[in-house]
């Protein structure tokens, strides 16, 4: 047991901070974490644990996440459990938050892990009446502001923030440099990573399940992954809205027209369906927490998923669709995956071209393992590929 004796418990009843939405809804509270501002867009999250895992996701790059269970910080924070080196959302709303710590493997407290990266919080806040807001009028831009009183510069400052939609984000949050992922020699597949803002346990899965890993950074021209000769590719999750990145969608095209395997999750699946040929749409409130859902129609079970996405694509039940758009797009890839909570899709697969395409987040980290099996089935996927076209790359044994 673990309890912290953080001198930030001393000043947490005194510090006063406002939450100053963009339809001017203001929500006084406590701040915890780093005492200063920060904009973003509110979103909310329905998972029961996993917060260190959350708030280190590069797809919560510039955004405020709500959380939905009522007491924050009761287990501390363990080196182990980051998915990334940095904490990558803006901010942080909580109905309680909790300073004592208790667990065997934690090395601080929720508050000094988001003073360490600036990050601020806030706590005291009516979460329930905020979830509503935003369910009922989506998702909008927020600002936590280190303050007593209110002013009208701050709704300036968050209604002046650009909106998600049209927002590149992806570029910022992957890598910026190649490198290798490899912990462990003589995997049989080299798998070519495009990052817009991977987490680690994916790049772990992977591994694990038999791929050796080069990690690319977003613009990265395909000409020179190409060069490397490539088993087959990765698309990895990421923040932002998917239609802002032109410069992904002629890579991935140039990668179908090869027709080896490719793998995407979320931002990769939203990716995948624009550079076929579907479009992308912004979902009112979206797709976050740990106990989604959804179907997938070969079988007969469901799977509970974690999920972290504001935007999905329109399948060929579209109505927008012209009619030879969808017989184009159904003759290319076939719907796997439905949310069972608003039917949107969460996966398909190629026909031509051998595809898995995720929405949803199979690696968890915080959620059920339900949807683990599916790295496996890449794995087989790709096997399979290479046996039938008796065309194993030959360098690909390290």
């Amino acid at each position: 047991m673990a309890l912290s004796n953080s001198s930030s418990l001393l000043t947490k009843s005194q510090a006063k901070a406002l939450l100053v939405l963009a339809n001017g809804m203001v929500f006084k509270g406590k701040s915890f974490g780093a005492p200063n501002k920060s904009l973003g867009e509110i979103c909310f999250n329905t998972s029961m644990t996993g917060y260190q895992e959350i708030l280190t996701d590069p797809s919560y790059k510039q955004q405020i996440i709500t959380f939905s269970y009522p007491l924050i910080g009761n287990y501390g924070v363990n080196p182990l459990e980051m998915e990334s080196e940095k904490i990558q959302a803006a901010g942080i709303i909580v109905k309680e938050y909790v300073p004592y710590h208790s667990n065997f493997s934690s090395t601080q407290n929720l508050s000094d892990f988001l003073l360490e990266h600036n990050i601020p919080g806030i706590e005291d806040i009516d979460t329930r009446r905020l979830i509503l807001i935003i369910r009922n009028e989506g998702a909008q831009n927020a600002g936590i502001f280190h303050n007593d009183n209110y002013h009208p510069k701050m709704l300036e400052e968050v209604q002046s923030l650009p909106s998600m939609k049209g927002l590149d984000l992806a570029s910022e949050a992957g890598t910026k440099k190649i490198y290798e992922y490899r912990k462990h020699k003589k995997k049989l597949f080299r798998l070519a990573v495009m990052d817009f803002g991977i987490k680690r346990s994916i790049l772990d899965l992977l591994e694990k399940n038999g791929f050796a890993l080069t990690v690319f950074p977003a613009k990265t021209k395909f000409s020179q992954i190409k060069e490397s000769d490539f088993d087959c590719y990765f698309l990895s999750n990421g923040p932002g809205d998917p239609a802002a990145l032109n410069y992904a969608i002629p890579n991935i095209q140039a990668m179908l027209a090869e027709k080896k395997p490719i793998f995407g999750i979320c931002l990769g699946h939203q990716l995948l369906g624009l550079a076929l040929g579907y479009s992308r749409y912004k979902l009112k409130f979206g797709h976050r927490g740990a106990n989604h859902p959804v179907r997938a129609q070969n079988k007969k079970n469901i799977e509970i998923t974690s999920q972290n996405h504001g935007f999905a694509i329109h399948t060929d039940d579209d109505n927008t669709m012209q009619d030879n758009t969808k017989k184009r797009l159904a003759s290319l890839v076939k719907a796997t995956h439905l949310n069972l909570n608003d039917n949107t899709n969460e996966g398909f697969t190629g026909s031509d071209v051998p595809i898995l395409s995720i929405q949803y987040h199979p690696e968890a980290s915080p959620g059920p393992h339900d949807s683990r099996y599916l790295f496996k089935s890449f794995f087989n996927m790709v096997e399979k590929y290479y046996s039938k076209n008796n065309k194993l790359n030959t360098n690909a044994k390290l």
